[in-house]
């Protein structure tokens, strides 16, 4: 692998940790840490943190840190030097790495978040009317590490817009930021995923989405993955780690207020200043309405966190690459264990909880 970022995750772990608690540290926790693509820590990884708060991973005998790294390659390369256990792996990045055999040896095994999520959007008034229509323009991506900017190339690609010489792109941060360079016209379109979207319209802006063009196939899952060596190892930990989030996923099904409030009480940072407590988790949840629907499988009987070559497949082609085989970069040997747990347990519990 060429990248050569390592002091970016030096810095990262030092500034961005969630924890360790002092109470886990009594309690002689195994003390894990997953790293994510960017530069904060927000609502968009709601279901794989707050088993944290609920006791689902204190059952599981482990404490977790999250680790905003800034970029998916530096998610990578945290992996690679074992400063972090577990991390974020989204195709668009792992797949052009490794047609060149630059990726470093991880293996994803559970899939958080299914497809679709990624948009484009404009201002109300804007003649911008399709994604055609961006030839020329100005188009914002919250920064160029992440999923948004490769992902919109490679859309604009297969409608025969050029995202080198036909549109320039512009990095405008994340959440609220991102919505404020649109609306002082810094750029003439954003794009971005659904819980960024939604934290701009939590905010009070009001954004117009592009109807996707129709080439756009199933693609854009988001999972968490390992070491293929440490998950050899460790198995029973990379379990309890996808057991904890398959077990917050149901909660907050059951009952997104609870979920969103669990949330908030690990990340009162997360929450704009001078707004009650319920006004907070409402807000949340505008962020996170889309990413909601996209938790479950979207596939007859598949289980949660269950993957599908398919969709690795479609992404590969989608980004023109021709790759035999796909078999190193992901795993559905843990899933049935993961979901091994008491269900009915869970959705009580959530039930139970103030909504």
């Amino acid at each position: 692998m060429r990248l050569t970022r390592r002091e970016a995750i030096v810095s990262g772990l030092a500034a961005a940790t969630f924890g360790p608690t002092a109470w886990a540290q009594t309690q002689n926790l195994q003390t894990l840490k997953f790293g994510v693509g960017l530069k904060i820590l927000n609502a968009t990884f709601m279901n794989v943190m707050i088993g944290e708060r609920l006791g689902f991973m204190r059952e599981q005998g482990y404490h977790l840190e999250g680790l905003a790294l800034g970029s998916l390659s530096g998610v990578f390369i945290g992996l690679d030097k074992s400063d972090i256990q577990f991390g974020v792996i989204s195709p668009s990045i792992a797949l052009p790495l490794y047609a060149k055999g630059q990726l470093p040896p991880i293996t994803a095994f559970y899939e958080y978040t299914y497809p679709y999520k990624w948009d484009v959007v404009v201002k109300p008034g804007s003649p911008i009317k399709s994604y055609a229509g961006l030839k020329g323009k100005k188009i914002g991506v919250s920064n160029l590490g992440a999923t948004d900017y490769p992902v919109t190339r490679e859309v604009l690609k297969n409608i025969h817009v050029d995202p080198d010489t036909d549109v320039s792109w512009v990095v405008v941060g994340e959440g609220v930021s991102a919505g404020v360079a649109l609306e002082r016209g810094v750029i003439d379109a954003l794009a971005y995923f659904d819980t960024g979207f939604g934290a701009i319209e939590a905010a009070g802006m009001q954004l117009r989405y592009l109807p996707r063009p129709h080439r756009i196939p199933f693609i854009g899952g988001f999972f968490i993955g390992a070491r293929r060596d440490y998950i050899e190892k460790n198995r029973a930990t990379c379990v309890a780690f996808g057991r904890s989030i398959a077990m917050s996923t149901e909660y907050i099904l059951t009952n997104p207020a609870a979920g969103a409030r669990a949330f908030l009480a690990m990340f009162p940072g997360t929450a704009p200043r001078g707004i009650t407590p319920e006004a907070a988790v409402q807000r949340t949840l505008k962020v996170v309405k889309r990413r909601l629907t996209l938790y479950r499988p979207p596939y007859k009987g598949a289980k949660l966190g269950s993957i599908q070559n398919s969709e690795w497949r479609a992404e590969a082609n989608f980004i023109g690459l021709k790759l035999a085989d796909l078999k190193p970069l992901f795993t559905n040997a843990l899933i049935d264990e993961i979901n091994d747990f008491d269900r009915a347990k869970v959705i009580a519990l959530a039930k139970a909880a103030k909504s």
